[in-house]
């Protein structure tokens, strides 16, 4: 009897997937380079999960997580990968919250986390090119995605703001090139003229010849589709030192208080788009980032969520290696179940362990279809008296 007893439990054991002791997961952010002043809140915000997840004594039976950062830095795509290589084979993490831009994402999906079968959850990766990448699953983003940004943009450029012709300045990247393409495609589908599209490279001291290139083709607005602490600020600050445009339509990359600070009262009435929600579970987040000392700002309340889903997904599948966790993250994020607010995981792990349904809802409404990206809503925003204004949101 004995012996048949040993043999079921060693057979348990070998079939059981197998827990960490301690788990850790990768933040991969652009820590450096053209996104560096956001980079920290995200950071703060998906860490704040990981907190929830050891304060709640439910996640998988105790056991702890721990963080480890990693600089993607956005525009270098070695040393994204050689980042996530560290993270992957030397600290041993067990998903990957990030990258922050689309290019460095791609890069460390294809070269790292595929070949590693490590799960990648970014808050931020939004090119379009990403919703059709090969990714064995493994690959999923709570931001939507450009091609639905340039749409709702090119509406409230031609429907709030009644604009007739903008020129168009992106960053040469995935990106850049992705998200301007749509405002482009949109923006003349609603009726309007683009009198030029043309690139910027980032890390420049001057930009006066692109900024004279724009000038001469002319517009109502000038879309710049770049970021706000590199080659973004250097077009909307040479573009006003010339006199060229006084106004400027910002999509998310250019969307942050640094951008407002370094250039002053002069950015007042320009406008953009950022993905984001309002009401309750906006306040809710809001009030969870003051009492951990952080701020909500671009892409914080889907670097809380996207650190959720992978913590999630574990405890829906009693696991912590992706292959067996990354079929449980649309389970989690989706109905049918209880529905998740921020501040809520020890709740939902709860409800999990029990066998139970959930729908996170988390700090930014998640939703995922298709390709595993965010349906998402996005916050209407004013510049005014140099603070960022939501005016409205467009689902």
């Amino acid at each position: 009897m004995k012996h048949v007893t040993l043999a079921l439990f060693l057979s348990t054991a070998i079939c059981a997937p197998a827990l960490a002791d301690d788990i850790k997961l990768g933040v991969l952010l652009g820590f450096t380079g053209p996104l560096e002043s956001v980079a920290p809140d995200m950071a703060a915000a998906a860490e704040l999960a990981i907190k929830e997840a050891n304060e709640s004594s439910r996640f998988l039976n105790e056991t702890t997580v721990s963080s480890v950062r990693g600089d993607s830095t956005c525009v270098d795509a070695g040393a994204a990968v050689a980042a996530a290589e560290r993270l992957i084979t030397s600290d041993k993490v067990q998903g990957i919250i990030g990258a922050t831009c689309s290019g460095s994402s791609t890069a460390v999906l294809q070269n790292v986390a595929i070949p590693n079968g490590i799960a990648m959850v970014s808050p931020s990766a939004t090119s379009p090119a990403l919703s059709v990448v090969e990714d064995e699953g493994l690959f999923f983003r709570v931001a939507p995605s450009d091609a639905r940004q340039g749409e709702v943009l090119a509406e409230f450029l031609r429907g709030a703001k009644h604009i007739e012709t903008i020129a168009i300045s992106y960053t040469n990247n995935d990106y850049g090139k992705g998200l301007a393409d749509s405002i482009q495609s949109n923006f003349e589908k609603f009726g309007g003229k683009v009198s030029i599209s043309a690139s910027h490279e980032d890390g420049k001291g001057d930009y006066s010849a692109e900024v004279g290139a724009l000038a001469a083709a002319g517009g109502d607005v000038l879309v710049v589709v770049g970021y706000l602490d590199q080659g973004g600020k250097g077009i909307v600050q040479g573009a006003l030192d010339a006199g060229a445009f006084e106004t400027f339509a910002l999509p998310d990359g250019m969307v942050g208080e640094s951008l407002t600070e370094a250039i002053g009262p002069a950015l007042n009435g320009s406008f953009g788009t950022i993905p984001g929600s309002l009401g309750p579970i906006a306040e809710r987040f809001g009030k969870l980032a003051e009492e951990n000392g952080f701020k909500v700002g671009p892409y914080t309340a889907e670097s809380y969520d996207s650190a959720a889903l992978i913590l999630l997904a574990m405890q829906a599948a009693g696991a912590s290696d992706s292959q067996s966790y990354k079929d449980k993250i649309f389970d989690v994020a989706n109905r049918p179940g209880e529905p998740i607010a921020p501040g809520e995981l020890a709740k939902a792990f709860k409800i999990l362990s029990e066998g139970g349904e959930i729908d996170y809802v988390g700090a930014s409404n998640v939703e995922l279809f298709g390709p595993g990206e965010g349906v998402g809503n996005f916050r209407l925003i004013e510049i005014r008296d140099g603070e960022i204004v939501t005016i409205g949101i467009q689902n």
